[in-house]
């Protein structure tokens, strides 16, 4: 069996005391040995300095981190230094994505680059084969994307521009990732696609973040929730059990891994971890 790598993804904290929340998240979550943690970016890298130094604590903690970078409102200048700066510190991974304007910046046209497969490309002609290049898919479909033919062949693109590996969105229906997977098969990338996993704890944050983002809560999954109102101890538990559940048929599956977006916080992303009983190092 090819080996299953598993991740965590943090966002850059903007307070001392977000930093120190971090810092202990980190560790808990250290304990588990991933693979790496990513470490997110600011639409138009507005969180560029905050993402450079949560890479490098964690590197400095002796784990492999991973920034994103975003090009949607970046220039060409700006990019290439941020490239610099990552490769004089040791980095080797990215997770490269299109990204957002940054507020006020104005229209889509404007930007010196447009979608993500551009920026794979430019990364690889300033940089060679230095960085393993992760990218982002869409199992449920990119909420800008034409059409489901569309959004595959924009991952193609990315692929065919240099990327190593991808990360999804995440999403609550397995049919639609391992869907996702054979169509991107058939167009002829076999680069591992990694699930992406939103830990359930929050009802209404969730709601929020996947009408943002264009993931699917299914409808029974939906009404469960809704059922608990505020009692959020029978919230996270039944989250606990669907999403566990799912990563159990995701790896079952023959998922390469799996990512998690922990938004930060370590109890939810660790208590799976320990019902798969993944293996540590």
């Amino acid at each position: 069996m090819t080996q299953q790598n598993f991740s965590i993804e943090f966002f850059p904290p903007k307070t001392d005391a977000g930093v120190e929340k971090l810092r202990a998240t980190c560790a808990r979550l250290s304990e588990l040995k991933p693979q790496f943690f990513s470490v997110t970016f600011g639409a138009g890298g507005s969180t560029q300095q905050g993402t450079l130094d949560t890479v490098l604590e964690i590197r400095s903690a002796g784990h492999d981190a991973a920034p994103h970078i975003s090009c949607l409102g970046s220039s060409r200048d700006n990019l290439r230094e941020i490239l610099q700066r990552y490769k004089s510190h040791g980095i080797k991974r990215l997770v490269a994505l299109r990204g957002d304007l940054p507020s006020g910046y104005g229209d889509f046209s404007s930007s010196e680059f447009h979608y993500a497969n551009e920026l794979v490309e430019f990364i690889r002609a300033e940089t060679g084969n230095w960085f393993h290049i992760e990218v982002a898919a869409y199992p449920e479909m990119h909420p800008q994307a034409k059409s489901p033919r569309d959004d595959i062949d924009s991952f193609v693109r990315k692929v065919k521009a240099g990327a190593d590996s991808a990360i999804t969105q995440y999403f609550y229906n397995a049919d639609a990732y391992f869907r996702f997977v054979d169509e991107v098969r058939k167009a002829g990338c076999d680069v591992p696609v990694v699930p992406g996993i939103m830990p359930i704890t929050n009802y209404s944050q969730l709601v929020r973040f996947s009408d943002m983002c264009g993931a699917e809560i299914p409808r029974w999954i939906k009404l469960k929730l809704a059922s608990f109102g505020d009692d959020t101890d029978a919230i996270r538990a039944f989250g606990l059990d669907v999403v566990t559940d799912l990563c159990d048929r995701l790896l079952d599956g023959g998922a390469p891994g799996l990512h998690f977006y922990t938004l930060n916080q370590a109890a939810a992303t660790h208590a799976i971890w320990s019902r798969l009983n993944l293996s540590r190092g």
